[in-house]
């Protein structure tokens, strides 16, 4: 015999979900394909958002969240709806920002309704980061855009965050700070010191060989583009980019050999 305050307990409006299923074993039986099917679902999403597929990806959290509302989990309803609002507008950096939060609910339901069918719970083991102390350093004024990459990258590398270049070159300049670095992903536009002052100082202090940098931007007119291509970087990224892009270039601008 199933125990629904187990589902009641830990959130679900199962009063309303009854209004759609009529009665307890419909709902359970329903609730027994979701168990079977939402794992790949979830795989599927997460996919979808480290290619910056946006669109597929509104498609399958609409889906994610009829399910949650079907069966009362209104919370991961909500999330869900979010996610699908803002990938909807390609907003690639809410939906990077706000990821952990709709796959912990997710899990946490998922988990919920393994105890309850008695078929045993989930235990969600930590990601283990091994970055071998590899180094990344991050120089943007956005702090949309450093958190942006610090998730996409956290699992990996541990990355280093500037808020503009002046932090940027007091970083590089000290060299035991800048020994682990591996490479710098840098921002042209932004206050105080610009990123063709922190490219000037990679000048005159001979960096561009030791720790390759590429270059992150909004900024595409040619004029600056080919200022920027005049120093020996690696690559330039433009804005608005994907997860595969920061994968992309970070991989390109490691492996460089100028």
């Amino acid at each position: 015999m199933k125990d629904v305050n187990i589902l009641i307990n830990n959130g679900a409006n199962v009063k309303k979900a009854l209004e759609l299923f009529g009665d307890m074993e419909t709902y359970d039986a329903t609730l027994e394909t979701f168990l079977q099917e939402v794992p790949s679902k979830l795989e599927k999403i997460r996919a979808l958002k480290e290619i910056g597929d946006m669109a597929n990806y509104a498609i399958l959290v609409h889906s994610l969240k009829s399910d949650a509302r079907y069966f009362g989990f209104e919370e991961l309803g909500e999330i869900a709806y979010q996610h699908e609002l803002k990938s909807k507008e390609n907003d690639m950096y809410y939906v990077t920002e706000h990821f952990d939060e709709l796959m912990a609910e997710a899990n946490r339901v998922v988990n919920v309704v393994k105890k309850y069918m008695g078929v045993g719970g989930v235990v969600d083991t930590p990601e283990v980061k091994h970055t071998n102390g590899k180094k990344i350093l991050v120089v943007d004024d956005s702090n949309i855009i450093r958190n942006f990459i610090l998730k996409i990258l956290d699992d990996s590398f541990e990355v280093i965050s500037a808020n503009d270049g002046k932090e940027a070159i007091d970083i590089l300049d000290d060299e035991r700070k800048r020994n682990d670095i591996k490479a710098v992903l840098l921002d042209l536009n932004m206050p105080n010191v610009n990123g063709f002052e922190v490219l000037d100082f990679y000048k005159n202090k001979d960096l561009f060989r030791s720790i390759p940098i590429s270059i992150i931007t909004g900024v595409d007119d040619k004029e600056s583009i080919n200022k920027a291509f005049k120093y020996p970087i690696v690559d330039i990224l433009l804005k608005p980019f994907n997860e595969r892009d920061v994968k992309r270039i970070l991989e390109k601008t490691i492996n460089s050999n100028i």
